[in-house]
């Protein structure tokens, strides 16, 4: 997710030098301008500001203003988009961006910010910015809540044998890794045997945590069968939250003895930083555990109450349909607050 986020800005540069820029959001070069003409005494829109091919809607500097961006990021109403549509949008930002749209074109389909952004929107979240190619719907930044949340259903599922145990945490851990493949840095290609070793890392790590844990409980002769089984509903989030960490380590971990590039206030690189390499894992690895936490703790409490109502007791049918209500409700709201941290540019001391 973070690499994908950290580069979800990068489609003007990318289509016009093959490749992502290095300044981020509003840095390095090859962002083209455009500031649409309006009728006189029209007020600008306050929601949205003068357009700029290549920077975000809402100003980065500020955790709402962040927030507010990934919720476009995440909005899985372009899973719907045709591909008559998508087209339609490449089209139409390919000839803006040379110059070529005809004035009645340019006044009927980019005129007014709130059209050139949601059509910019509409192409960040579907196609690559480094390939250009589109991104298989179930590993696409707007799909992986929609996709994510039967996994989380699964792994919160009560009473669960070895065998689920290991199918869910197998299953989960191979969804983050075709999300994070397919939404790779791909300007600087990294060779297929890191994705697999950060892959195995988690998925070993994963059910080894989960398995144990549970075998734990079991044994644990001092618990009644309700509480144990109350226990058993939070192992799920030490496991995920201990195999993201393998896998941040065990694909960045390089960046550590390499460092990694350093930019100046033009988006132009002065160096390497060893130092900067671990502010930005750091927060990586922060963000991976913030982001299974609401959405593995908070449905198990919250089902432990509602099971307790006349509602669920009277209809245990209703239980299953109700958990994947609650997880789907905290998957949304995990998703873009743990995003949303950090920005995507960050300072460091020289």
């Amino acid at each position: 997710i973070s690499r994908r986020a950290a580069r979800e800005l990068r489609w003007a540069a990318a289509n016009q030098s093959g490749g992502a820029a290095r300044g981020g959001p509003g840095g390095g070069g090859g962002c083209l301008k455009w500031r649409p003409q309006r009728a006189k005494g029209m007020a600008e829109p306050a929601d949205y500001p003068p357009f700029q091919l290549g920077k975000p809607r809402f100003e980065q500097t500020s955790f709402y203003g962040r927030f507010r961006h990934f919720l476009d990021i995440i909005d899985p109403r372009t899973l719907f988009v045709t591909e008559s549509r998508l087209k339609e949008a490449v089209q139409l930002l390919e000839d803006y961006k040379h110059g070529t749209l005809p004035p009645g074109v340019t006044n009927k389909e980019v005129r007014g910010k709130k059209k050139a952004f949601l059509t910019f929107l509409l192409l960040r979240a579907i196609i690559h910015p480094d390939t250009n190619e589109t991104i298989f719907m179930p590993f696409r930044m707007s799909g992986y809540i929609p996709f994510g949340t039967p996994i989380v259903v699964g792994l919160l599922l009560p009473n669960q044998t070895l065998a689920s145990t290991v199918f869910w945490q197998w299953l989960n851990q191979s969804h983050n890794a075709c999300v994070n493949y397919a939404n790779r840095n791909a300007t600087k290609p990294s060779p297929t045997s890191k994705f697999i070793q950060g892959y195995l890392g988690a998925v070993i790590s994963a059910v080894s945590i989960a398995v144990g844990l549970n075998v734990l409980v079991q044994r644990a002769n001092k618990f009644t069968p309700a509480t144990r089984l109350l226990i058993q509903r939070f192992v799920p989030f030490p496991a995920v939250a201990s195999a993201n960490i393998c896998n941040v380590v065990l694909m960045r971990h390089t960046e550590l003895e390499e460092g990694i590039d350093v930019l100046d206030n033009n988006g132009n690189i002065v160096g390497s930083s060893r130092i900067a390499a671990k502010h930005a894992l750091l927060e990586t690895a922060l963000t991976r555990v913030v982001l299974p936490m609401p959405i593995l703790v908070l449905p198990p409490i919250i089902m432990s109450i509602l099971e307790k109502t006349s509602l669920l007791r009277s209809r245990p049918r209703m239980i299953l349909p109700v958990q994947s209500l609650v997880c789907l409700a905290a998957f949304g709201l995990a998703l873009p607050l743990a995003i949303s941290l950090f920005p995507q540019m960050s300072e460091v001391s020289t």
